[in-house]
């Protein structure tokens, strides 16, 4: 399930995403029992829970006690309610990393808080990269990668494509590690029973499998490790690799 951003009415979804204020006199009356706040919080809390397709209007107004229409008088509707979840939650990551340690260290954390930000809000990986959601905690997100990068000495050209290639690694990542812990429960299929199941037929469809394929043969079997423990360490040789990357284009700045 791909989850594109901006669906709703540009100008009332950036207003709210941008939190500008209404030009309009205050109502008179009590003051309203719901907030955006609140009802973004009740959103995000289904999405944790339950996943991107459990949440609607009507989920979300349940878990806050009023019903589904209490909701458009201060979100219009889910499309605008998707931005402001994702803009959301990418407040909880970091808005500086100190200098201190050098931009490779610095770095390093950013990509674990990345991934484990991801992991706790699987559900954000379904927003579609493809268009963005344009509000202040994604401008912050890029703005403190971007500041962690500019520390290389490197120039703009070159650091878009570290971005890029950093955003993809972690994003790639955190996809596999959540697919990985989602599939027994969406397959009703544990992940030993899945192997077994096919390893047996595998050796008897594919005769000479070994053979065929040595170098997978070895991949395979240079790591003994547990699924949890080789993504680790895929995931730090990736990133590592990266590094060294950005590295070799700082060593032939003039």
């Amino acid at each position: 399930m791909t989850v594109f951003a901006g669906q709703g009415d540009a100008r009332r979804s950036m207003s709210l995403l941008w939190r500008t204020p209404q030009d309009e006199e205050p109502r008179p009356g009590p003051k309203p029992g719901l907030s955006v706040e609140a009802i973004v919080e009740a959103a995000v809390a289904v999405a944790d829970e339950q996943g991107m397709a459990a949440v609607s209007m009507r989920a979300v107004g349940e878990r806050l006690g009023r019903t589904g229409m209490a909701l458009y008088t201060y979100v219009p509707s889910k499309n605008e309610l998707v931005d402001l979840m994702y803009d959301h939650v990418l407040a909880e990551l970091p808005s500086e990393y100190p200098p201190g340690g050098g931009w490779r260290a610095a770095l390093t954390s950013w990509a674990h808080d990345m991934r484990a930000f991801y992991l706790r809000h699987p559900w954000v990986l379904q927003v579609s990269q493809a268009r963005p959601v344009l509000g202040p905690n994604e401008f912050q997100s890029l703005e403190t990668l971007a500041g962690v990068l500019s520390r290389t000495g490197l120039r703009a050209r070159v650091l878009r494509g570290a971005v890029a290639a950093l955003l993809d690694l972690v994003r790639g990542a955190a996809r596999v590690i959540a697919e990985a812990e989602q599939a027994p429960t969406a397959t009703g299929t544990s992940d030993d029973e899945w192997w077994t199941s096919r390893a047996a037929v595998l050796e008897e469809v594919a005769p000479g499998f070994a053979d065929r394929y040595p170098l997978v043969i070895w991949l395979q079997t240079e790591d003994a490790a547990k699924w949890e423990e080789r993504a680790e360490e895929a995931f730090g040789t990736e990133l590592d690799l990266i590094m060294d990357g950005i590295e070799t284009a700082v060593a032939r700045l003039p």
